[in-house]
């Protein structure tokens, strides 16, 4: 991916991110914004997440204009909160871009929207109006979204669901946009990428090709919320499906040192289960083409494994993605051992029960989101008035 430097006469649009889920939704709204007359793209990254945020960066050829390299081992949410604020603040001091671009519900994104409200920038929100209800699940997530949608100049919500969310906080609706979710984008982009070099996948292939003629399994699972029981509960969940004799699993473990206590003990050793580092995009992708079902805590996985046909048990008790649930290609399994199991051989045993969820209509977009928010931005630009944050 290319960046044009230097448009003459264009409106600079900070796009701020730092962790790897961050990357992967930003990184089409970055290209769509650099085709854009009148648009020039300025990527400051934190560095929240730094091995898992590189691996996209390197995938998508993307050069970040300022790196923070925040990221400390066992920082608090309140310390990297601190650092993220005066950092972003200080960048955006030197820079003075028109705008600012934040997505979803990090610390970062949080942060970054803050900094730039401090200095009267215009922010605009990608994956808008996410809510789930509970200000602790998913925590701290849910209140970020919260505090960046409080004051947003520009709200883009992947869904009708998440739009109306905004529209019940008092969100006007001129600046509500639906515009899918961009991880669809960047979802088409990949796969494309693959088809074109399917030997990109050199991480999965050799486990796939330990794997075959099983049905492959994959797992995601990082939640702060899960921690403790509900992490030993998944993990012991994931031992009794690897009892089965048409079963593999691929579960590319989190860094977080809490999931990983949690994982190794219970998990390793086990002659079908493949217990990965962290996989990069492309490799994250081939594993969901490869699975038969997922099970996850992970918001964007409830986006992305329908896009490709594959149900989604999400190991939560809420989710702020409600519309996977509503159209089938999701179900909301918590994190207790027996239900997990249940809901996992049910999908494996009852055809039926599978066709339903992998069947279903993808509601979370169509791969063009990321040109309708770049069009979005230069109309509001062009607006009279509305160049300034009010």
């Amino acid at each position: 991916m290319q960046m044009t430097e230097g448009k003459t006469g264009s409106r600079r649009i900070m796009v701020i991110f730092g962790t790897r889920p961050e990357a992967i939704k930003l990184f089409p709204v970055i290209a769509a914004l650099n085709e854009a007359d009148g648009l020039e793209p300025v990527v400051l990254v934190t560095g929240q997440h730094r091995e898992m945020l590189d691996q996209v960066l390197e995938i998508a050829g993307l050069v970040p204009d300022h790196d923070l390299a925040l990221m400390q081992p066992g920082q608090s949410l309140d310390e990297i909160s601190a650092r993220l604020l005066t950092g972003i603040g200080a960048v955006l001091d030197a820079e003075k871009p028109d705008m600012v671009i934040v997505q979803g519900d990090t610390a970062t994104a949080m942060c970054g929207a803050l900094a730039a409200y401090y200095r009267k920038l215009p922010v605009a929100h990608v994956e808008a109006g996410l809510r789930s209800g509970n200000i602790y699940h998913p925590w701290p997530e849910e209140v970020n979204r919260k505090i960046i949608g409080s004051f947003a100049d520009l709200h883009f919500a992947p869904t009708e669901t998440a739009a109306n969310a905004l529209r019940r906080e008092a969100v006007p609706d001129d600046r509500i946009l639906v515009t899918g979710n961009t991880v669809i984008d960047a979802l088409h982009w990949v796969t494309a990428k693959l088809a074109d070099d399917p030997a990109q996948a050199s991480v999965i292939a050799p486990v796939e090709a330990r794997f075959a003629g099983k049905r492959i399994i994959g797992v995601t699972t990082h939640r702060r919320e899960n921690f403790g029981s509900g992490m030993d509960d998944i993990a012991h969940a994931i031992r009794d499906l690897a009892a089965r004799d048409d079963v593999a699993i691929i579960f590319p473990v989190h860094l977080n040192p809490q999931v990983r206590a949690a994982m190794l003990p219970i998990l390793g050793g086990l002659d079908n289960v493949a217990l990965l580092e962290p996989l990069d995009y492309l490799n994250f992708t081939r594993l969901l083409q490869i699975a038969e079902l997922m099970l996850t805590d992970s918001g964007g996985v409830q986006e992305e494994a329908p896009a490709l046909g594959k149900p989604v048990l999400v190991m939560r008790d809420t989710t702020e993605r409600p519309e996977g649930v509503a159209a089938g290609t999701a179900k909301l399994v918590g994190t207790d051992r027996a239900t997990i199991v249940a809901q996992a051989t049910q999908l494996l045993d009852d055809p039926a029960a599978y066709a339903a969820m992998a069947q279903a209509h993808n509601p979370f977009g169509d791969g063009h989101s990321s040109a309708r928010i770049a069009q979005a931005i230069s109309r509001w630009f062009a607006a009279p008035g509305r160049h300034q944050a009010n």
